[in-house]
């Protein structure tokens, strides 16, 4: 199969409608209102309207710390000389480059300001945000599939697909694969233990476990992924995608130690 998706969805001359931009909205989106949903099933307590009111609030934070922390996670941890020596490119957002884990610790300094100034457990806002996440995971993925990046390793199987930018080669999907695995498999395992086990009763739980699913998800799809070129492997086998969610696995094993140990102790 080949690669013919156009990444433009409508083309006004002076402007255009990409797959990727509606990705980012329609996650935002659907990640608030599946929030909301949530926030009304689960919280059954007197604050149920302030948690609803403050989540629409934290929308506007999580918007800045989504595009923010995402595109200067790419410069930092992606290609930080080419932006230091070009650095009017770095604001250029049009041409691409945006880093799921600097999108998410944009999320998490975003949640912390407006949980201090809100005077809120930032655990609580952080759980909810964990369970609707992966819906802009899976968009996101899709729309890199649409985009024709971020194409996998090349391949002989049956579904696999020469990609405009990857040569004569057929390839993995590994978008798709990714789409499914830290998407549709991450949504349907956070939100059974959050909605199912009950843990958005226990304030952090589901963040963590959230940072460990992630992680585990990210690693099995950078394993069919083309690593970025003019990185290539740490150590002849980590990709940066690979080394940076052994971070975010080890911070979700920190926060669930954390809170067992507060548990033990109180």
């Amino acid at each position: 199969m080949i690669h013919d998706f156009d990444p433009v969805l409508i083309d006004f001359g002076i402007l255009q409608i990409r797959w990727y931009s509606l990705a980012y909205i329609f996650g935002i989106l659907a990640g608030w209102m599946y929030g909301k949903v949530i926030i009304g099933r689960e919280i059954l307590n007197k604050n149920q309207n302030d948690y609803s009111k403050n989540f629409d609030d934290l929308i506007g934070y999580i918007i800045i710390g989504v595009v923010l922390g995402g595109r200067l996670g790419y410069v930092i941890f992606y290609d930080p000389i080419f932006y230091l020596e070009n650095i009017s490119e770095i604001f250029k957002l049009w041409n691409g480059g945006m880093s799921f884990h600097g999108g998410l610790l944009g999320v998490i300094i975003a949640t912390i300001i407006f949980s201090k100034i809100k005077g809120i457990n930032f655990y609580y806002f952080a759980d909810i945000i964990s369970c609707v996440a992966p819906i802009g995971i899976f968009l996101g993925r899709v729309a890199n599939f649409i985009n024709g990046e971020l194409f996998g390793k090349v391949s002989n199987l049956p579904w696999a697909i020469i990609f405009p930018e990857g040569g004569n080669f057929a390839r993995h999907p590994s978008q798709i694969y990714e789409a499914v695995l830290e998407g549709a498999v991450l949504f349907l395992i956070i939100n059974f233990l959050a909605i199912k086990k009950k843990l958005l009763l226990k304030p952090g739980y589901i963040s963590g476990l959230f940072l460990i699913f992630y992680s585990i998800a990210r690693i099995i799809g950078e394993n069919f992924r083309e690593p970025d070129v003019h990185l290539g492997y740490f150590f002849n086998y980590f990709s940066m995608g690979i080394m940076l969610s052994i971070l975010t696995f080890l911070s979700g094993c920190c926060i669930i130690f954390y809170i067992k140990s507060n548990e033990q102790n109180n």
